[in-house]
Order: C-alpha cells, then structure tokens, then sequence
C-alpha cells in the first residue's frame, strides 16, 4: 500500500474501485507526467450517494453534506488516478482541482463546498496535495449530481 493509502486510511477511508464511466469516456488519462481526471461525481459503490440541488432549504442538499460529497468526488478521482498509475506515491503534485456545484439559485457558497475535495486532497497528499482552484456553481450536473469534482495531477520528475 502506498503512503496516500496509509494517510487515508488513517481518516478511515479506502481508495474505491474507479467508478464507471456513465457514458463515452476514461475516467483518467495521462499525457507525459500529467493524468487529468474526467469529472467524477460522488458515486459510492455503483450509486449516487444523493442527487439535487444544492443550497439552504427544504429539499435541498445541506452544504455540508455537499462538502462530503465533494469529499468523495475526491475520492474517487484519486481512484482514477491509480487506475492509471498504479502507485499513488508516484503523484509528485496535485496541480489543479476543479468543482462543479449544482446550485439552488440563491447559493453561493460553492467554494465552501469544493473544500470537501480541496482538504481531503491535502490530507492525502501532504504538501504535494496544494494545488490551484476553480469552485464552479452550475444549473445542472450528470444524473443530477449535486457535486462534481476533476483534478489533474502532475508525476514525480524521477518517473
């Protein structure tokens, strides 16, 4: 087991199987030192782990809940990238994340949410999880996700 895997789990959490693609795509790809995750939204074991909207309000996901599910976006997107790499502590830098927030209009509290994603990474990666951000609050996402999370990491130079 990689030192990635022993910090998770440390936090109690496994690496998932990578989830599936939902639809004509990888769900990592590398080019050179470079694997880009496609945007892995918060699947656990084949399933959403909630769908809708995301805000203050009855019906709608707390964001609290949608910063857990921003975790597991993360999550997933580490899976993605060891489908490709096989060794996670190969992962010299977590160089850019990106968040998608399905959004009830009066929410604006997307880069709250996309901290789920952001802290895991950190915690995982120690200072090779710092990266660059984008927090992005959308109408809609896939199957009706409430969170979307892609990240793009960078290969140790020695690899």
């Amino acid at each position: 087991m990689s030192a990635v895997e022993d910090r998770l789990a440390e936090l109690g959490l496994t690496v998932p199987e990578v989830a599936a693609p939902v639809a004509a795509y990888v769900p990592a790809q590398r080019d050179g030192r470079r694997i880009y995750t496609s945007g892995q939204l918060p699947m656990v074991s084949g399933s959403l782990a909630a769908t809708g909207k995301v805000g203050e309000g009855e019906g709608l996901v707390s964001p609290d809940r949608a910063k857990e599910l921003a975790q597991t976006c993360a999550l997933n997107a580490i899976a993605a990238v060891k489908s490709v790499v096989g060794d996670l502590d190969q992962v010299g830098q977590v160089v850019k994340v990106v968040g998608f927030v399905a959004s009830d209009p009066s929410f604006t509290g997307q880069p709250g949410v996309i901290n789920g994603a952001s802290e895991l990474l950190g915690k995982a990666f120690g200072d090779a999880g710092i990266h660059a951000r984008s927090a992005v609050g959308v109408a809609v996402l896939p199957l009706d996700a409430p969170v979307e999370v892609e990240i793009t990491v960078a290969l140790r130079e020695d690899d």
